[in-house]
């Protein structure tokens, strides 16, 4: 029996299949990242706000439109279609306004800048997409060993339950064995209708971000342990400043910002408007005109543009410096989180399990003899059962924690370090 728990173990650790799963298709972790790609309404909704933030940019650095004038002056009131007075003539007037110059390159500028940073935090939310999907997909790949875990514990349980019933029977073991080991059956049932349950939420979640319906059937998931290895946080942030879609947003939003203030400033400077009339009289000779205006912006003091766009200045810069300190203190998070994933996955496999196991194999045989209890035999049953599925669940974690620090260094840490 002993021997059957250390087979399943290693089994387990080297990626037996759920066995809940198996009758749907297997879904591959490069298969859900392209579905998530493709269809992804939150990715797609920030694709087409970039692309509405580009056809923006060469709107804000256009004139403005020309404007036609056609008119009948000077027509006598009681004689309306009277030519013969030579101030009449049918007018044919084009006007068009000039904006200091500077004001239209600064605002193309900002526009450039804010489209830009629109393009990139489309970027980073596919990085972060990407996360999410790869931390619900080890999720539910963990869950799946998880089950098959406690469904085997749940086999050995009932063995034990055997064990238990023929010892009473031979008047070796009290009724209360036999009561104690139908009851950690029945928990360990229970404990495996939740962890389904919990799959189904997980499932529908995973379906939500792949872009699916909800109730679409997940099959087996890949578990890959391989993993590569987290660089120091020093290098994490050098890689973040960077590559990180977020912070190079940021900056593109201060430039937008520096842009702005720059064109708030020339807003104080008048704009020329250029006036060319063509004046066709039927009994005199035509006429034509040409006026050039000037506005006064009076009034533009009151408006304090140049106050406004200074002060959104300096709002951006305070929003990336305040994003990079973020982005510091997450990637130290992510990294420890993933450090200490990875090193308790090593103490359990290299200590703790084997301990465990070893006494399991005691107390059972202990039990057999009546040297110990039913309920120290349990105890070191479920210990073995809790640390096969915390090493499972620490390897889930580091792929998560991985997967968060990729996205937000902007790039794969393969070869790096």
């Amino acid at each position: 029996m002993i021997h059957r728990t250390i087979s399943i173990a290693a089994a387990l650790l080297f990626g037996l299949p759920c066995i809940a799963a198996s009758q749907t298709a297997a879904l591959s972790l490069e298969d859900a990242l392209a579905l998530a790609r493709a269809a992804n309404p939150t990715l797609q909704a920030a694709r087409y706000r970039a692309d509405a933030a580009w056809e923006r940019a060469p709107q804000a650095g256009a004139l403005p439109d020309l404007r036609l004038a056609l008119g009948l002056m000077n027509r006598r009131v009681g004689d309306f279609g009277s030519s013969a007075d030579p101030m009449t003539k049918n007018t044919v007037q084009l006007m068009q306004a000039f904006p200091w110059p500077g004001k239209l390159g600064s605002s193309e500028d900002r526009a450039e800048h804010l489209a830009q940073a629109e393009q990139l935090n489309a970027e980073e939310t596919e990085r972060r997409l990407i996360a999410q999907v790869r931390s619900v997909y080890y999720r539910i790949a963990y869950v799946d060993r998880a089950l098959v875990i406690m469904e085997e514990t749940r086999e050995l349980l009932r063995d034990f339950l055997q064990v238990s019933t023929a010892m009473y029977t031979v008047g070796s073991a009290q009724q209360q064995d036999v009561l104690q080991a139908q009851v950690s059956v029945a928990q360990m049932t229970e404990d495996i209708t939740v962890m389904r349950q919990n799959r189904v939420a997980m499932a529908a979640r995973l379906n939500a971000l792949l872009g699916r319906e909800p109730t679409r059937a997940i099959g087996d998931l890949e578990f890959d342990r391989a993993a590569v290895e987290v660089p120091a946080v020093s290098e994490l942030m050098e890689l973040a400043a960077m590559n990180r879609p977020a912070l190079l947003a940021a900056r593109e939003r201060v430039l937008a910002a520096e842009a702005g203030h720059t064109a708030a400033r020339r807003s104080v400077y008048p704009d020329f408007t250029v006036m060319l009339e063509y004046g066709q009289r039927p009994q005199f000779n035509d006429l034509a005109t040409v006026m050039v205006g000037i506005s006064i912006p009076i009034w533009s003091g009151s408006r304090n543009l140049p106050d406004e766009m200074q002060a959104i200045q300096v709002l951006e810069q305070a929003k990336e410096r305040d994003l990079y300190n973020e982005t510091f203190a997450t990637l130290a998070e992510l990294r420890a989180e993933a450090e200490r994933a990875r090193s308790l996955f090593d103490l359990y496999g290299s200590s703790i399990l084997p301990q465990a196991r070893a006494a399991v194999q005691s107390a059972l045989s202990a039990y057999r003899v009546g040297e110990v209890d039913y309920m120290t035999l349990l105890a070191n049953e479920m210990t073995v059962n809790r640390y096969r599925i915390e090493s499972v669940r620490l390897i889930a974690e580091y792929q998560s924690a991985v997967a968060r620090v990729e996205a937000i260094v902007g790039g794969s840490l393969e070869g790096v370090r």
